[in-house]
């Protein structure tokens, strides 16, 4: 009887319930508990494990560069100018739910993409869906998608998520030809959702990425206004971890 009920709540698809009628089918104290005491541990369970599950769905699609980063693990050293009590407003995920942006500036080493992606892991940890590409890589896709002609295919699958993170934005310069392309797309993901950008530069030198002002101070507009900035500061974190 035992082996028919797990089988069925497996072909329900009900893999935490079944596993944890398992663990209860070999636990005599815990077959001694009430009907409805054991039902709950059940639906607990199931409730869990599908939680689970779409937080691991969630991450594999965001394609993170660090999906193990946490916001748990934020170092919090006083050079490095962030302060803890800045991170714990951020980990309620409010600002991506109205639709505010998140600006992380700093030299290089400094933990900007290490930290986008733990509150992108964050936001999937809330349910919330994530993209994350590099700037270099996200230009790629917008020319390769010009000359097949999927910019329509392209602009939808970016701007669908809760949040866009676009990491190292700058690196390279912005193409003259991108530029509007990519105010477009801000536009759109910034009606929906909500944005990280990375960024070597300050965002207030961002205007010499752009050779047309009209479209930085566009960007800027939307970018800037409501957001949270954080221009990291210390000793770079890669020289710190490999000293550990």
């Amino acid at each position: 009887m035992t082996r028919h009920i797990e089988e069925g709540l497996n072909q329900l698809r009900l893999f935490g319930m079944s596993a944890e009628f398992v663990k209860q089918s070999a636990n005599r104290k815990v077959q001694e508990e009430s009907f409805d005491s054991r039902l709950s541990m059940l639906i607990e369970a199931e409730t869990m494990s599908k939680s689970n599950r779409r937080i691991d769905s969630l991450l594999r699609k965001a394609k993170l560069r660090y999906s193990q980063a946490s916001l748990e693990d934020v170092i919090y050293k006083s050079d490095r100018k962030l302060e803890r009590l800045q991170i714990n407003h951020l980990a309620s995920c409010e600002w991506i739910k109205h639709r505010h942006s998140v600006i992380l500036t700093g030299a290089t080493g400094t933990g900007k993409s290490w930290l986008s992606c733990a509150l992108a892991v964050q936001a999937c940890r809330h349910g919330l869906s994530v993209l994350y590409m590099t700037a270099t890589s996200l230009f790629d896709n917008i020319r390769l998608s010009q000359v097949d002609g999927t910019m329509l295919k392209l602009k939808r699958s970016l701007t669908r998520q809760s949040l866009l993170v676009i990491d190292d934005l700058g690196m390279g310069g912005v193409p003259n030809d991108l530029a509007h392309i990519l105010l477009e797309l801000l536009d759109m993901q910034l009606t929906l959702g909500s944005v990280i950008i990375t960024s070597q530069y300050p965002h207030g030198s961002w205007h010499e990425l752009f050779n047309d002002p009209t479209v930085a101070d566009a960007i800027l507009d939307r970018l800037i206004h409501g957001a949270y900035c954080f221009e990291l500061e210390g000793e770079s974190m890669r020289k710190l971890k490999a000293r550990k």
